[in-house]
């Protein structure tokens, strides 16, 4: 951890306070926070490189691609109150409302590139994936994470083509697929009227789901969060839905360097490495476990474990 005169020198910036406030909100490439703060790539690294030297905030490279976030350390544990309470009495910031605007902004970008690529391939979606690695592996290692126990009531978050409500809706009590895409929905609702009948579509973000707390006993994020912009929050939010006991299974790709799935099928994270997930998983309530890895083709698929014990829901209740 850094001295206390190297924190406040490292903040005793305007643009890095700026810098550390976006974070909050989530992870950045070099180049869009240089997009909302109006001012060029090398002067936003340099800023970047007096908060990562104070333990402020760290560098991740995905292939071509540097995403910034801010540390989870001490430091950053205390400091983050504090500025909501400088904040508070200074009543606003100016800058942090056009930042805002311009963080909305990005999002947008963002959401309208993969939206694009979603609408183009909603009908070969389940072609694609399969050129990434064998899905029969896959699903029997899914089918094998989840055996231990009754499915229940199920929810698939990121549904596509209605692929894992095919495996999982007649085990389950009741099964219920979410996907933010129309034509994603589309096409799963002609795939499941014949094959599962009593499954719902719903469309929503993953972000926000349109489910209360506590209504699923299995959560299934099956090649999603590498689309996803802020994986930690999208975990959290599937972690939210679980009841006592319950289980989340995310499966994904582990870190690769395939640069073109960035550019090319619109993947925001070039795969997970186990710590990042189960750091996730834990900040999230649940315990997590790495269940399996999965190596064939050029990429290895990896399945993570989550499980809501009995006595933390109940201690959170």
């Amino acid at each position: 951890m850094s001295a206390p005169l190297d924190l406040f020198r490292a903040l005793a910036d305007p643009t890095r306070l700026r810098i550390i406030t976006l974070l909050r909100s989530m992870e950045l490439s070099v180049g869009e926070l240089a997009q909302v703060l109006g001012q060029s790539q090398p002067r936003v690294s340099r800023h970047v490189k007096i908060l990562v030297d104070a333990g402020l905030v760290e560098r991740r490279k995905e292939g071509a691609w540097v995403f910034i976030a801010l540390s989870r350390g001490d430091a950053v544990t205390a400091l983050l109150p504090a500025l909501d309470a400088w904040n508070d009495k200074a009543g606003g910031d100016h800058w942090a409302i056009a930042d805002n605007a311009r963080l909305a902004a990005v999002r947008a970008d963002r959401a309208a590139a993969a939206e694009r690529w979603f609408e183009a391939h909603a009908v070969e979606w389940d072609a694609i994936r399969s050129l990434h690695v064998a899905e029969s592996e896959v699903e029997a290692a899914m089918r094998r994470a989840l055996e231990a126990a009754p499915v229940g009531r199920l929810v698939d978050i990121g549904t596509g083509t209605g692929r894992i409500l095919e495996l999982f809706g007649e085990r389950a009590v009741s099964a219920i697929g979410i996907d933010r895409s129309p034509e994603m929905l589309r096409v799963a609702r002609a795939k499941l009227t014949e094959e599962v009948p009593t499954a719902e579509l719903r469309q929503g973000d993953m972000y926000a789901l349109p489910l209360g707390d506590g209504t699923a006993d299995c959560v299934i994020l099956h090649q999603v969060l590498h689309f996803a912009q802020q994986p930690a929050a999208a975990i959290a939010e599937g972690a939210r839905l679980l009841a006592s006991g319950g289980r989340m299974l995310i499966v994904d790709f582990a870190p690769h360097e395939r640069e073109e799935l960035r550019t090319q099928d619109a993947h925001a994270r070039l795969g997970f490495a186990d710590q990042a997930v189960l750091g996730w998983l834990r900040d999230a309530g649940l315990d997590g476990e790495v269940f399996e890895h999965l190596s064939g083709g050029e990429l290895t698929v990896t399945l993570w474990l989550g499980t809501r014990r009995a006595a933390r829901a109940a201690r959170a209740a």
